[in-house]
C-alpha cells in the first residue's frame, strides 16, 4: 500500500515507473514484429509440435516471440549468457580480476567486452536458429539460402541490441532491474494464454474440476513459499565496542549482521536455464549424431536435464553469492567500525566465521530455488496434471515483483529523509553565538 500511495504522490516516482511501463509496452509491440522471410501460419505449426522441449522454454523466457519469429526472437538470454560467461572469467583469469578491483572503470570496461559476448552470441544463435528453420517440417522459410541466414543473423542481433539497450535505460532511468523486468514482462505475458489452456481442457473434458484445483493449490504454496523464504536470514549478533571521541561516548550498542537465505536471488535459475539453452543452439548448427544425441538427451522433463538444471542452479548459487556478498570486506568494516561478533577474534577468524555461516545458509537457499524449479515439473510428470509456467517462472514472477517493490520502498524511504532533513533547520555554531 505504501509504496502504491508513493507512486500517486511522488512526481519521480511516478515518472520512473511510467518510463518502466512505457518500454515494457515497446517490447511487447516488437514481439509481434516479425522477421521477413518466414510463413508465420507453418511457423506456428512448428512450434506447436515443440512444446515441452528446449525451444518451448526459449519461447517461454523471450515471451512468445521465438515462435512468432519477431525481431525480439532471442531476448536477452544471450546478454545473460555473456553475463555468465565474464563473470566466470573474473574468478579464473587474472586480467578480468584485476578489472573487477579497479572500481567503476573497471567493471566499464567488462560491460563493453559483455556487450560484444552478446553481439557474438547473437550471431551463433541467429545462424543457428536460421539453418534450423530451413530444414523444418512443414518448411517455414520463403526463401531459404545465405541471403536468409545473414538477414535473420542482422535482424535478431539488432533486436536483442535494443533489447539489451532498453534494459539499461530501465535500470538507469526507472525503477527496477531492466533486464528482469523484460524478463518478467515476457512470462506474465503468457498467463492468459495459459489460464486459457487449461479451462480449454476443462470444458473438453480432459482436466477435471480437481487437478484444476490440486494445480491452484500448488501455486499458491509456492507463492507462499518463496516469499516466506524470500524474507528469511539468518543474523549474526554484532556488537560495537565504546568509542571516546572528544565528549562525547560512541558505539556501545547490539546489532546483527542479517545473511538472506537466498542471497543470490533469481539469478540462479536464469543463468542455469540460460546455459542448458544453448547446446539446443548449437544442435541446429552442428548436424552430428553426437550432438543430436546431447540435444536429445537436454529436453526439459528429462532425467538428464533435471540434474543438470539442480546441479547448475546450486553452482550458481554459490557463485552469484561468493561475488556479490565479501566477507572479507564485511569482516574489514567491522573491525574499522568497532564492531566483532561475540567469541569470534575480529580480522581474518571473523571473515571465515561468516563464509562458514554463509556456505550453511547458501546451501539451504540452493535447495529451495532447485526445489521450487523441479517440483511443478515432477507434478506434471507423475499426476499428469498441466503446469504452463514451471517453478523457474514462478520463482523469476514472485522474486523480480519482491525486488521491484523492495527498491521502490527504499526509493521512498531516500525522498522522505531527504524531504526531512530539507524541512529540519540544524542550527550552527554561528546561531548561539
Amino acid at each position: 500500500m505504501a509504496a502504491a500511495e508513493g507512486i500517486v504522490k511522488i512526481p519521480e516516482l511516478r515518472k520512473r515507473v511510467l518510463f518502466v511501463l512505457t518500454t515494457l509496452a515497446v517490447y511487447r509491440v516488437g514481439v509481434h514484429v516479425p522477421t521477413p522471410g518466414v510463413d508465420g501460419a507453418a511457423l506456428a505449426q512448428v512450434f506447436e509440435n515443440m512444446k515441452g522441449t528446449i525451444f518451448g522454454w526459449f519461447n517461454l523466457f523471450s515471451g512468445g516471440a521465438l515462435e512468432r519469429f519477431s525481431i525480439f526472437a532471442l531476448g536477452v538470454m544471450p546478454y545473460i549468457s555473456s553475463s555468465i560467461i565474464f563473470q566466470l572469467l573474473t574468478v579464473v583469469v587474472p586480467h578480468f580480476h584485476e578489472l573487477q578491483k579497479e572500481g567503476d572503470q573497471g567493471r566499464k570496461k567488462i560491460t563493453k567486452y559483455t556487450r560484444w559476448g552478446t553481439v557474438l552470441l547473437c550471431i551463433v544463435q541467429g545462424y543457428g536458429i536460421a539453418a534450423g528453420l530451413e530444414h523444418t517440417n512443414p518448411p517455414v522459410v520463403l526463401e531459404p539460402g545465405m541471403a536468409f541466414r545473414w538477414f535473420t543473423i542482422l535482424t535478431l542481433t539488432t533486436g536483442t541490441l535494443f533489447l539489451m539497450w532498453l534494459g539499461e535505460q530501465m535500470s538507469e532511468r526507472g525503477i527496477g532491474n531492466g533486464m528482469s523486468l523484460i524478463i518478467f514482462a515476457g512470462i506474465a505475458a503468457g498467463i492468459p494464454t495459459g489460464m486459457g489452456s487449461t479451462f480449454a481442457l476443462y470444458r473438453s473434458g480432459e482436466l477435471s474440476f480437481f487437478r484444476i484445483l490440486l494445480v491452484a493449490l500448488v501455486i499458491l504454496a509456492t507463492f507462499f513459499v518463496i516469499i516466506f523464504v524470500e524474507r528469511g536470514s539468518r543474523r549474526i549478533p554484532v556488537q560495537y565496542a565504546k568509542r571516546v571521541v572528544g565528549r562525547k561516548v560512541y558505539g556501545g550498542q547490539n546489532t546483527h549482521l542479517p545473511l538472506k537465505v537466498n542471497t543470490s536471488g533469481v539469478i540462479p535459475p536464469i543463468f542455469a536455464s540460460s546455459l542448458l539453452m544453448f547446446p539446443a543452439t548449437l544442435g541446429t548448427v552442428i548436424q552430428a549424431e553426437w550432438m543430436q544425441k546431447i540435444t536429445g538427451m537436454l529436453q526439459p522433463g528429462g532425467l538428464v536435464y533435471d540434474l543438470f538444471f539442480v546441479g547448475l542452479i546450486i553452482f550458481f548459487a554459490y557463485f552469484y553469492t561468493a561475488v556479490s556478498f565479501k566477507t572479507e570486506d564485511v569482516s574489514e568494516n567491522l573491525k574499522k567500525y568497532g564492531g566483532f561478533i561475540p567469541g569470534i577474534r575480529p580480522g581474518q577468524a571473523t571473515a571465515e566465521y561468516i563464509d562458514y555461516v554463509l556456505s550453511r545458509v547458501t546451501l539451504g537457499g540452493a535447495i529451495y530455488i532447485a526445489a521450487i524449479c523441479i517440483l511443478p515439473t515432477l507434478l506434471s510428470q507423475f499426476l499428469k496434471v498441466p503446469f504452463y509456467f514451471g517453478g523457474t517462472s514462478v520463482l523469476i514472477l514472485v522474486g523480480v515483483a519482491m525486488d521491484t517493490v523492495a527498491q521502490i520502498e527504499t526509493f521512498l524511504i531516500s525522498r522522505n529523509y531527504e524531504s526531512f532533513m530539507k524541512h529540519t533547520r540544524v542550527k550552527g555554531r554561528s546561531a548561539y553565538t
